[in-house]
């Protein structure tokens, strides 16, 4: 352009050059060519970014205000933190929380055979002593699109669009007699309202819920954040079906054995299991769960960890007496 330019100015003549080249010297002779071009980009990318933005942020909306109302999740929660620290009674005081990274743990902890984890344990005694809270994942909305989603890069998209738009209401003060811009002004203004809205809605439910569960919404995208939730339910899921399985093979099993008399009082032997737990005893922990906002006096962390490293055992069959603090 700029030669062409140059050309010209050397009183040439136009005649001589190709007509692709005396085209582009009448284009840039266009006044504001440069914010002409800038708002017929941003006219014509419009629909398709907010097309493209506002699933996002939907995602991000439900899946924080769904994580955060789900009285379900939280008795799970509670559970979990009460199995803990029924466990690990004897060791150390009581932990008030957990971290959410903890509950990658719950399928790193394994029997002595390694065919069973904690979290085939948890499955299995929700079933049968909280089946009402069986399909917590189903209060859990969007969680896994969630998972997909850049806030800051949504939320930078939508002020992008805000600074379009401002410059195509200015290029329309300039041009008020092109019926395009009026239009698209017109149809478009309250949509943008509305997206922008929305992405202020949902920076608010996300930050509200990352603190909600204890972390910093500074440090956790929602990268970091939701995944966590999509692993829980699903290796959840996954050992609600191993469970499913083993009962069905061990039910298979006896249909094909036939106990002889003097074995009819005995107790079936069977591979190593995580240890089962008094019902009064795990309720009596989850009565006294307060949900507090720091861990304080042990971490569950900790407590899984050490029922990795060394088995749990218990010689007179009674719970300890967890420790008191002065």
């Amino acid at each position: 352009m700029k030669l062409l330019q140059n050309y010209e100015k050397e009183g040439r003549p136009l005649e001589d050059l190709s007509e692709e080249d005396r085209f582009v010297v009448r284009f840039g002779k266009i006044p504001r060519l440069a914010q002409r071009i800038n708002t017929l980009t941003f006219m014509g990318n419009f629909p398709e970014s907010v097309k493209r933005l506002q699933p996002q942020l939907d995602a991000i909306i439900a899946a924080s205000v769904s994580l955060k109302s789900s009285s379900k999740l939280k008795k799970m929660l509670e559970i979990i933190l009460a199995f803990g620290n029924y466990m690990n009674s004897s060791k150390r005081g009581a932990a008030y929380g957990f971290r959410l990274q903890s509950l990658d743990l719950l399928l790193d902890t394994k029997s002595t055979d390694r065919t069973q984890t904690l979290m085939h344990f948890i499955a299995n005694m929700v079933q049968d002593k909280y089946p009402e809270l069986a399909g917590f994942h189903t209060e859990l909305r969007f969680v896994d699109k969630a998972a997909l989603v850049s806030l800051d890069s949504v939320l930078q998209d939508v002020r992008s669009l805000e600074r379009g738009m401002e410059g195509t209401k200015k290029e329309f003060l300039v041009q008020d007699d092109i019926p395009a811009l009026k239009e698209f002004v017109k149809a478009n203004s309250d949509i943008l309202d509305s997206l922008v809205k929305d992405g202020k809605t949902a920076q608010e439910a996300y930050t509200s819920v990352v603190e909600y569960y204890g972390e910093n919404p500074k440090t956790t995208q929602p990268s970091m954040f939701f995944p966590l939730f999509v692993r829980f339910i699903k290796a959840y899921k996954q050992a609600e079906q191993d469970n499913e399985q083993k009962k069905k093979q061990e039910s298979a099993a006896e249909e094909q054995t036939t106990p002889s008399p003097k074995k009819k009082d005995s107790t079936p032997q069977k591979g190593p299991m995580m240890p089962k737990l008094p019902q009064m005893d795990l309720i009596a922990e989850l009565k006294k769960r307060q949900v507090k906002p720091q861990v304080t006096d042990g971490a569950i962390e900790d407590i899984i960890t050490d029922l990795r490293n060394s088995p749990y055992r218990r010689g007179d069959g009674r719970r300890a007496t967890p420790r008191q603090d002065n």
